[in-house]
């Protein structure tokens, strides 16, 4: 061993700072090359990465814009053929009750006198008014059906006051004479002041209801009077087995017409189809039918493809779901629904392409914000590379003064530290005489003994605290899942049944909270429905919640009013209630055949009810104590009523009393307008949109209490 410049060489020194050396200049090169190969790596990631997620992103955002056309045409189609089929079955019924008085007043003829009709009169024009009508070279005053028929005037005209389709009505003689009541007398005189001959056995209403011998709708055509676009139905009348005349009734479908006609201003269109599979009504530019049709059009199951003609036979017979149809070198959305009344179809469309834009659209301005950002991010990333150059520089320098200097301390003491601390049966680190050197090699010595028994104590803790949290974590999982499993999560819930319709969701703030629903049907006509809030929070709430449900729905199977239920499951609370936590609650019982019920509000939210013909308001009953707050406290109940299309909405406070960042509460107002905003929705739409506002409305606030929601909207016994 040689010293020069004060370094031994040969000795444990020089291998000390040849290895120090050789290991930094092995670092720095790996650094290097790791620096290098992750540079390239991650630029080949983030193109590829953007590359991928433009992809992921079109198919997603397709497939949601899919779900979302599916769930919307679908039903929106669903619920206009319903509304247009509820016209003529409205109209149907009224004419079979023409036909009904028309056959008892004929088989029945010698039990009264004639009654008197007079022809039309130009004083009545904008008065409903019955009026006679006749064929060329008919005498009125001689026929005898026609003073049987006229005691139906004031019936007749009662029935069109009354009806929210009906403007006119008619019956037409087999003696060629035709009493009808409609508003305009003066219409039905010519330029000449005489009236013309109305050929009424030769009209199509008349002729095919005779021919058929039941009751028919007519094709579409255009009123004799106002020109106005009508179909006819209409049915004959037999007294004794001999056709005596023929009942009918206008439906003017203008509205309808106009209708199908704006329907394209949305990027969409709606068609009608009659039961022969001609097209009678479609907007013009509607792109997937040719609007030029006439009485003469073709049945679209013939001239189109094996595609559209399956679609159209299925439309005309139920409902077709969404499909995607091509149709003149375009693809559509399409979907129809049956009205089953009449035979017709609805039928909605839209070009796939437009549905299509919106993500379109998207994807190139993702693709802008990419291609910005991987030019920053290669900007970035050559000032990185020059930095981290001077970097190793700088620290192989440091590295090098560092081994040398610290050669010449570090001797056998390090090297036997080394070896306990790297022996395999070795866990823990014990200062031995070896280590005491008197300098830092002794304090650092002593540091890893405090250290190791430190750690070793440290570790026994983490291990028993980490054993801890996941027996807490997976109690919380299991007493979520269980409350979660107590709330009916299946809608619709009872499928078979028409007469309501319900949804509802909850939202805790913490893993489990305290608010619960419920809905059960007492027996096959009476519905319960429930809303409470358990006081406080977490797990004692979630337990307290399970108590209260389980003994409301017990107490309401066993039958009696809301008050009764809600002072007997009150008793049962009370019993032992040393935490003295409470329940507010909303119960009601529905009796699903009338719409009628009682509820009784035990200090909770007040419910929202949107009749069909107008919006949400509150229900502002009095309240009752909560329940649990004091033995022998009595309920009071009310009663209420629901018509068909009517919408129930019950909450707890979680939804008015959600607050923002600037501790401003949502409200009941803004609740309503949300509501009324959705009204015209499916019942999980007026939820999930109420949900959205509120979550958009509280922002980056954290959420303090559960919110749970409920709607029901009743359509009564069909």
């Amino acid at each position: 061993m040689k010293k020069i410049f004060g370094l031994t060489f040969g000795g444990l020194e020089q291998k000390i700072a040849n290895l120090v050396l050789v290991t930094l200049l092995l670092v720095v090169g790996c650094v290097a090359g790791v620096f290098v190969y992750h540079s390239h790596f991650l630029r080949k990631v983030a193109a590829e990465a953007s590359t991928e997620q433009s992809v992921m992103i079109g198919q997603i955002s397709n497939n949601t814009m899919h779900q979302v056309v599916e769930s919307s045409m679908v039903k929106t189609n669903a619920l206009q053929a319903y509304i247009a089929d509820d016209m003529f079955s409205e109209v149907k019924s009224d004419v079979l009750t023409l036909q009904s008085l028309a056959k008892g007043l004929f088989e029945h003829k010698g039990s009264f006198e004639p009654f008197p009709f007079a022809e039309p009169d130009p004083k009545n024009e904008g008065v409903l008014t019955a009026q006679v009508l006749h064929e060329e070279g008919v005498d009125i005053e001689s026929s005898e059906l026609l003073g049987i028929a006229a005691h139906m005037s004031d019936t007749m005209i009662a029935m069109c006051e009354n009806s929210n389709y009906m403007s006119n009505c008619y019956i037409g003689l087999a003696d060629g004479t035709n009493l009808c009541v409609d508003e305009h007398s003066a219409k039905k005189f010519d330029e000449n002041g005489n009236i013309p001959a109305f050929p009424v056995r030769e009209r199509p209403w008349y002729t095919e209801a005779a021919e058929s011998g039941e009751l028919c709708f007519s094709d579409v055509m255009r009123d004799t009077y106002t020109g106005d676009v009508c179909v006819t139905c209409s049915a004959p009348v037999y007294a004794y087995g001999e056709l005596v005349g023929v009942v009918g009734i206008d439906i003017f479908l203008d509205a309808m017409e106009e209708y199908v006609e704006q329907s394209n201003a949305s990027e969409g269109s709606i068609c009608i189809i009659n039961d022969e599979g001609k097209l009678i009504f479609a907007p013009e530019d509607n792109g997937a039918f040719d609007t030029s049709f006439s009485a003469t059009s073709e049945d679209l199951r013939k001239t189109g493809s094996s595609e559209l003609s399956s679609f159209i036979s299925t439309a005309l017979s139920g409902s077709t779901g969404l499909q995607l149809l091509d149709i003149n070198g375009k693809t559509y959305y399409m979907t129809g629904s049956h009205m089953e009344t009449v035979g017709w179809a609805v039928v909605s469309a839209i070009e796939k392409e437009i549905t299509e834009a919106p993500a379109n659209h998207m994807l190139d301005e993702m693709n802008k914000v990419s291609a910005a950002s991987t030019a920053k991010y290669r900007s970035g990333a050559k000032s990185i590379s020059r930095m981290v150059i001077l970097l190793m520089l700088l620290v192989f320098l440091l590295g090098l003064t560092a081994a040398l200097m610290l050669a010449k301390r570090i001797v056998k003491p390090i090297e036997l530290m080394t070896k306990r601390m790297t022996s395999p049966d070795s866990k823990v680190f014990k200062m031995e005489d070896a280590y005491r050197t008197g300098d830092e090699i002794e304090v650092l010595a002593e540091s890893f003994a405090d250290i190791s028994d430190k750690t070793e104590k440290y570790i026994s803790e983490i291990t028993r605290i980490t054993a801890e949290k996941e027996r807490m974590g997976a109690e919380l999982d299991v007493a979520k899942q269980i409350q979660s499993d107590m709330l009916p999560r299946i809608f619709p819930p009872y499928p078979e049944r028409e007469e309501f319709d319900i949804y509802a969701d909850m939202l805790p703030a913490r893993e489990v909270g305290g608010d619960f629903y419920d809905f059960f049907l007492v027996d096959d006509d009476h519905l319960a429905v429930v809303m409470a809030d358990v006081s406080g929070k977490g797990i004692p709430a979630a337990l307290f919640m399970v108590i209260a449900k389980t003994l409301i729905k017990n107490r309401t199977q066993a039958g009696g009013t809301p008050a009764e239920i809600l002072r007997d499951v009150n008793e049962q609370l009370c019993e032992g209630n040393e935490a003295d936590m409470f329940v507010t609650a909303w119960l009601a019982v529905i009796d699903l055949n009338t719409g009628e019920g009682f509820a009784t509000n035990a200090g909770h939210e007040n419910p929202a009810l949107c009749h069909s013909s107008g919006n949400f308001e509150l229900i502002k009953n009095k309240h009752s104590l909560a329940v649990a707050v004091m033995d022998g406290a009595n309920f009071r109940e009310h009663g209420f009523k629901l018509e068909a299309g009517d919408t129930l909405f019950i909450y707890t406070d979680g939804v008015p009393e959600a607050s923002n960042s600037n501790d401003e509460m949502f409200g009941t107002d803004r609740m309503i307008e949300v509501l009324n905003n959705n009204r015209d929705e499916s019942l999980n739409s007026i939820i999930d949109s109420m949900r959205s506002e509120i979550i958009k409305f509280t922002g980056e606030a954290e959420q303090f209490d559960d919110f749970t929601m409920l709607a029901l909207r009743y359509y009564g016994k069909k």
